[in-house]
């Protein structure tokens, strides 16, 4: 595993930071291949709780080189200020390198993101507004600007003047006040010069690594159930964050991916709207909620919680590639005397064990589950799958038998000491 994927194999805020974390440890480089600062990764580390929102998770190893790769949009002004907070909290030797054909998010992504959310009043997506839909769409409509423009002042005049055209004009259409272009310039233009040491080409960095048989984490944002392509459109994100997309979104082949790992809660959450086929009643949901911490760590918008739906777990492990899984927040379903595993819906009278495209189907999917009996047991101090409780050891072996994949590591808590490695990763 000189290569290993990390993907949300739900709907995000699966625990990727951890993970990501827990296993940087013994990694070269950490790269983010996708999203922009609408995703957020909790870490605990040395007792202390960061949110990174941008940076990838890597950046607590001083010898691990971080990369924001060329599929990430990022806002210069939020990325700077995680850096600063890092700082302050002592994070001060790191090792970050930016893509420089990363889109960059201005504020008129964010103020068009929130202006076309209100517009769609009962078809409302449940948007971030962090201006990470818009900035796609610009890069799409081929009016984006990158950060190797940003950096080149001259280039960057020009193209910050022709997009602003548009962009202004999009706006008066939606009775919003256009933006000044030589406050813009300026701004971002002392944006530039601050971000402007850690920008490189990384696509010729990463296969640099490769050929040195560096050890290479690939961290994805949010969750396969929220790909543009292969979640539940239109309640998904805008880029897709499956195993299957990395090699794209970083610059390298294909075949230099040598492992997906897929990370999924003990149970299923998801933020904003959308089908949720397995949705539990709420005060089951508020128990776990609170238990769990499910709140957004950008948003802080409450969670919907749900049981594990093994019918999208197999989704995500076909459309990404996943061979190999970490369910986390095992902890959290202790004292739940009662545990239910989907393992296929019930549609027009028919069994189904794929999910449907449209999320008006899956709206109106049944779920059928297997139940199984819960435990009462401390587990937080476990060290191995044999202290587990039988009741829980039985859940996780019921997961591998829906799956057909093996948990190779499973999480009994926060910190990185609670996380259990049945096998060796990134060996």
């Amino acid at each position: 595993m000189e290569r290993l994927v990390i993907v949300g194999s739900q709907w995000g805020d699966e625990g990727k930071g951890k993970v990501t974390d827990y296993l940087a440890q013994r990694a070269d480089v950490v790269v983010r291949s996708q999203g922009g600062n609408n995703a957020g990764h909790t870490i605990v580390f040395q007792g202390q709780k960061f949110a990174l929102r941008s940076i990838p998770s890597g950046i607590f190893n001083p010898k691990t080189k971080n990369v924001m790769a060329s599929g990430m949009v990022i806002h210069p002004k939020q990325m700077l200020e995680e850096l600063q907070m890092l700082k302050e909290r002592g994070i001060t030797e790191i090792q970050l390198y930016i893509s420089d054909r990363a889109h960059v998010v201005f504020p008129y992504h964010e103020v068009l993101d929130g202006a076309y959310e209100a517009l769609k009043e009962n078809g409302k997506i449940g948007t971030t507004k962090r201006g990470i839909g818009p900035c796609y769409a610009d890069k799409a409509n081929r009016i984006g600007i990158r950060i190797g423009q940003l950096i080149q002042p001259n280039v960057f005049k020009e193209a910050l003047k022709s997009t602003l055209v548009i962009k202004n004009m999009e706006l008066r259409m939606l009775g919003l006040p256009p933006f000044d272009y030589d406050s813009l310039l300026k701004e971002y233009s002392e944006y530039a010069e601050r971000i402007r040491p850690y920008v490189c080409d990384t696509s010729v960095l990463l296969n640099e690594e490769i050929e040195k048989h560096s050890k290479i984490l690939f961290e994805g944002a949010q969750g396969v159930m929220l790909c543009l392509d292969h979640g539940t459109y239109p309640y998904v994100t805008s880029s897709s964050p499956t195993g299957s997309s990395v090699s794209l979104n970083v610059g390298i082949a294909p075949r230099y991916i040598t492992d997906v790992l897929g990370i999924c809660k003990a149970y299923t959450t998801r933020v904003g709207e959308g089908p949720f086929p397995t949705e539990m009643c709420e005060d089951l949901a508020e128990q776990i909620r609170e238990r769990g911490h499910e709140y957004g760590t950008v948003t802080k918008r409450p969670r919907r919680v749900g049981y594990l739906d093994a019918v999208a777990l197999n989704h995500a492990k076909r459309v990404s590639g996943i061979n190999h899984l970490a369910l986390m927040l095992l902890d959290v379903l202790t004292e739940v005397p009662v545990l239910k595993i989907c393992y296929a819906y019930r549609l027009d009278g028919k069994i189904l064990t794929t999910v449907p495209s449209t999320v008006e189907e899956l709206m109106r999917a049944e779920p059928l589950y297997v139940e199984l009996p819960g435990w009462k047991e401390d587990i937080s101090r476990v060290s191995s799958f044999e202290e587990l409780p039988k009741n829980c050891q039985a859940y996780l072996k019921k997961i591998e038998e829906l799956t057909s994949l093996p948990i190779s590591l499973f999480s009994v808590g926060p910190d990185r000491m609670q996380t259990i490695e049945r096998e060796p990763l990134l060996k």
